[in-house]
């Protein structure tokens, strides 16, 4: 059992990781306006945010530090989905090259809410 614990920790780090690095060559290819730009930046530092707050998370010194850890990543997941959409509903992007970042980054909330979930049991 730990050791497919230690699995899918791996997995969704690798994930999270992945993620951060599709949504930065995404906004790289990105036609660029004033407006763009601006919602660009503060995707990619919800997106890495993301990333290395689940990183953090995994190496966590108590139940309650996990938890803490979890919940800033939920939050910065959740505002990069709000990015994604803004980016997409504003047209600044073709639906079709967004909406894969949009379905990796709302499994992502679903897994960390739910571990979330399970760790609060401190």
């Amino acid at each position: 059992m730990e050791k497919e614990r230690k699995e899918f920790i791996e997995k969704v780090k690798k994930r999270t990781k992945q993620l951060a690095i599709d949504v930065m060559l995404f906004y790289n290819e990105m036609h660029k306006t004033e407006a763009s730009r601006i919602i660009g930046k503060q995707m990619i530092r919800s997106v890495t945010s993301t990333a290395s707050n689940y990183r953090a998370a995994c190496v966590a010194r108590s139940q309650r530090d996990f938890y803490a850890k979890l919940s800033i990543v939920f939050e910065e997941a959740d505002e990069t989905l709000f990015w994604l959409e803004m980016l997409r509903n504003a047209r600044f992007t073709e639906s079709k090259k967004v909406s894969p970042l949009i379905e990796e980054n709302l499994e992502l909330l679903k897994i960390v809410s739910k571990a979330r979930k399970n760790s609060k049991s401190y």
